[in-house]
């Protein structure tokens, strides 16, 4: 065993908790009537493990780091392993915040371990740092490109909120929230703050790209889906506020841009040969 999978399954194992104590909590307040008050006691104990999580997953990323002494950009696991932080400290955030969507949870955490159950698959080979790595504009792309995801999945967890309250079994578990065009209105604020970062992710590569290549762009299949995602993200926005499309369809385009961006983070740079590979 690594020195930082120690950290990386005790945060898992945090992550895991917080999901099994927020669906007992929520599953528990379903019964209580609309607008009489809930019992929110267990949402500090679920605050407290998703921010347990996102600090053990910072020890995991330094002991990496220390070991194979360059930051967690190249191989899969490690970017899994970074994702699930910058996730995990994005939702914390609006889980403090933002009281009111606080149920969604039971819908972002379990999207969440799609990435815990596969990194937990993974060998944690250690991997070489291109040349073309050496560059502050790097840090920049990527950082904004977490971002960018982070709030793509807070906008789908509502988006799955609203989806999910058609099936008679599961409304009840979300009787308690703000009403649908209430949610569809937070969820699209969310889908706003990604389409922010998703364009300062590509500015950012783009000038990134010239510095470490020698060009803007290239049209590799990496750049070519980002840009793709871009164009949806953005006329999915405009098709929201221009033609104020039903909201069961929005929360269904929400869910497909993240899906979208999903395939495009992890699974686009391990079939291509992109120079985010450091192929050149």
């Amino acid at each position: 065993m690594v020195a930082e999978q120690p950290w990386l399954y005790t945060a898992m194992a945090a992550y895991a908790l917080a999901t099994v104590i927020a669906i007992r909590g929520i599953v528990r307040a379903r019964g209580g009537a609309v607008g009489a008050a809930v019992n929110r006691s267990y949402e500090p104990l679920v605050l407290g493990l998703i921010s347990a999580g996102v600090i053990l997953l910072v020890m995991a990323l330094t002991e990496r780091w220390i070991r194979i002494g360059h930051g967690p950009f190249v191989n899969l696991f490690e970017l899994l392993m970074s994702q699930l932080f910058s996730l995990g400290l994005v939702l914390s955030v609006v889980y403090w915040r933002l009281p009111v969507i606080r149920p969604a949870v039971i819908v972002v955490l379990p999207m969440m371990w799609v990435l815990g159950i596969w990194v937990l698959l993974l060998e944690p080979t250690a991997s070489a740092f291109p040349p073309t790595y050496y560059n502050k504009w790097l840090w920049v792309h990527v950082g904004v490109g977490k971002f960018f995801l982070a709030f793509s999945l807070m906008g789908s967890g509502v988006a799955g909120v609203i989806l999910l309250r058609k099936v008679s079994r599961l409304a009840p578990l979300f009787r308690h929230m703000p009403p649908d065009s209430v949610l569809d209105h937070v969820a699209w604020r969310f889908m706003l703050l990604a389409l922010i970062f998703e364009s300062l992710m590509l500015i950012a590569g783009a000038v990134w790209a010239q510095d470490a290549w020698g060009r803007y762009w290239a049209w590799d299949a990496l750049e070519t889906s980002s840009f793709l995602n871009w164009l949806l993200l953005g006329a999915a926005i405009h098709a929201r506020l221009t033609y104020r499309i039903p909201i069961h369809i929005g929360a269904i385009a929400i869910l497909g841009i993240f899906v979208f961006a999903f395939m495009t983070y992890f699974g686009t740079p391990f079939f291509s040969e992109a120079a985010h590979k450091g192929v050149i």
